[in-house]
Protein backbone atom coordinates (compact mmCIF):
# COMPACT_ATOMS: atom_id res chain seq x y z
CA UNK A 1 0.00 0.00 0.00
CA UNK A 2 1.56 3.29 -0.77
CA UNK A 3 1.54 6.00 1.48
CA UNK A 4 -0.70 8.32 -0.19
CA UNK A 5 -3.56 5.39 -0.74
CA UNK A 6 -2.46 4.81 3.55
CA UNK A 7 -3.20 8.35 4.19
CA UNK A 8 -6.71 8.53 2.04
CA UNK A 9 -7.78 5.07 4.30
CA UNK A 10 -6.87 6.72 7.16
CA UNK A 11 -8.77 9.72 6.41
CA UNK A 12 -11.46 7.94 5.19
CA UNK A 13 -12.04 5.44 8.61
CA UNK A 14 -11.53 8.51 11.00
CA UNK A 15 -14.81 10.04 8.99
CA UNK A 16 -16.68 7.53 9.37
CA UNK A 17 -15.63 7.44 12.86
CA UNK A 18 -16.82 10.74 13.71
CA UNK A 19 -19.90 10.17 11.21
CA UNK A 20 -20.50 6.80 13.57
CA UNK A 21 -20.12 8.94 16.95
CA UNK A 22 -22.30 11.67 15.54
CA UNK A 23 -25.27 9.18 14.62
CA UNK A 24 -25.18 7.53 17.81
CA UNK A 25 -25.09 10.70 19.79
CA UNK A 26 -28.75 11.56 17.94
CA UNK A 27 -29.94 7.56 17.91
CA UNK A 28 -29.82 7.30 14.16
CA UNK A 29 -29.52 3.63 14.01
CA UNK A 30 -30.67 3.44 10.27
CA UNK A 31 -27.40 5.84 9.42
CA UNK A 32 -24.90 3.49 11.89
CA UNK A 33 -25.69 0.34 10.12
CA UNK A 34 -25.15 2.08 6.83
CA UNK A 35 -21.89 3.53 7.81
CA UNK A 36 -21.05 -0.24 9.16
CA UNK A 37 -20.63 -1.40 5.95
CA UNK A 38 -17.73 1.07 4.92
CA UNK A 39 -16.15 0.91 8.26
CA UNK A 40 -15.95 -2.95 7.49
CA UNK A 41 -14.22 -2.35 4.58
CA UNK A 42 -12.00 0.20 5.40
CA UNK A 43 -10.60 -1.88 8.45
CA UNK A 44 -9.91 -5.10 6.48
CA UNK A 45 -7.75 -2.90 3.64
CA UNK A 46 -5.98 -1.52 7.40
CA UNK A 47 -5.79 -4.77 8.15
CA UNK A 48 -3.43 -5.97 5.12
CA UNK A 49 -0.87 -3.59 6.50
CA UNK A 50 2.01 -4.64 7.60
CA UNK A 51 2.90 -4.76 11.21
CA UNK A 52 5.82 -1.68 10.88
CA UNK A 53 2.87 0.63 9.05
CA UNK A 54 0.85 0.40 12.06
CA UNK A 55 1.72 3.11 14.01
CA UNK A 56 -0.66 5.62 12.93
CA UNK A 57 -3.41 3.91 13.83
CA UNK A 58 -2.52 4.41 17.22
CA UNK A 59 -4.91 7.71 16.95
CA UNK A 60 -7.66 5.73 15.32
CA UNK A 61 -7.63 3.13 18.06
CA UNK A 62 -9.18 6.08 20.67
CA UNK A 63 -11.96 6.44 18.22
CA UNK A 64 -12.54 2.81 17.99
CA UNK A 65 -12.81 2.65 21.82
CA UNK A 66 -15.10 5.63 22.08
CA UNK A 67 -17.79 4.51 19.77
CA UNK A 68 -17.56 1.22 21.09
CA UNK A 69 -18.73 2.49 24.06
CA UNK A 70 -21.53 4.28 22.61
CA UNK A 71 -22.39 1.57 20.94
CA UNK A 72 -22.66 -0.73 24.28
CA UNK A 73 -24.63 1.96 26.06
CA UNK A 74 -27.34 2.46 23.47
CA UNK A 75 -27.50 -1.32 23.05
CA UNK A 76 -27.68 -1.30 26.69
CA UNK A 77 -30.36 1.19 27.14
CA UNK A 78 -32.54 -0.38 24.05
CA UNK A 79 -32.32 -3.73 26.30
CA UNK A 80 -33.70 -1.91 29.09
CA UNK A 81 -36.57 -0.31 26.93
CA UNK A 82 -37.38 -3.63 25.71
CA UNK A 83 -37.69 -4.96 29.25
CA UNK A 84 -39.85 -2.02 30.72
CA UNK A 85 -42.11 -2.53 27.17
CA UNK A 86 -42.26 -6.29 28.05
CA UNK A 87 -43.14 -5.20 31.97
CA UNK A 88 -45.87 -3.46 30.92
CA UNK A 89 -47.19 -5.79 28.64
CA UNK A 90 -47.72 -8.41 32.12
CA UNK A 91 -48.97 -5.30 33.89
CA UNK A 92 -52.15 -5.39 31.38
CA UNK A 93 -52.83 -8.57 30.97
CA UNK A 94 -52.14 -9.52 34.67
CA UNK A 95 -52.43 -8.56 37.86
CA UNK A 96 -49.77 -10.02 40.51
CA UNK A 97 -51.23 -10.04 44.32
CA UNK A 98 -50.04 -12.17 47.78
CA UNK A 99 -52.20 -14.10 49.15
CA UNK A 100 -53.15 -14.26 53.15
CA UNK A 101 -49.96 -16.80 53.43
CA UNK A 102 -47.82 -13.91 51.48
CA UNK A 103 -47.51 -16.46 48.49
CA UNK A 104 -47.37 -14.58 45.07
CA UNK A 105 -50.23 -15.18 42.97
CA UNK A 106 -51.36 -14.11 39.58
CA UNK A 107 -54.41 -13.36 38.14
CA UNK A 108 -54.92 -13.31 34.44
CA UNK A 109 -56.85 -10.30 33.34
CA UNK A 110 -58.55 -10.60 29.59
CA UNK A 111 -59.95 -7.22 28.46
CA UNK A 112 -63.02 -7.69 26.72
CA UNK A 113 -62.98 -4.32 24.91
CA UNK A 114 -66.36 -2.66 26.48
CA UNK A 115 -66.83 -0.23 29.08
CA UNK A 116 -69.59 -0.95 31.07
CA UNK A 117 -71.54 2.60 32.24
CA UNK A 118 -73.37 3.31 35.64
CA UNK A 119 -75.18 6.57 36.24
Amino acid sequence: MTDEHFEDVIDALDDVLEAERAALLIGDLDEIGRLLERKESLIDQLAALEEADRAPLEALNAKVMRNQALLDNALEGIRTVARRLAALRRVRSSLETYDEKGERRTIDVTPDGAVEKRA
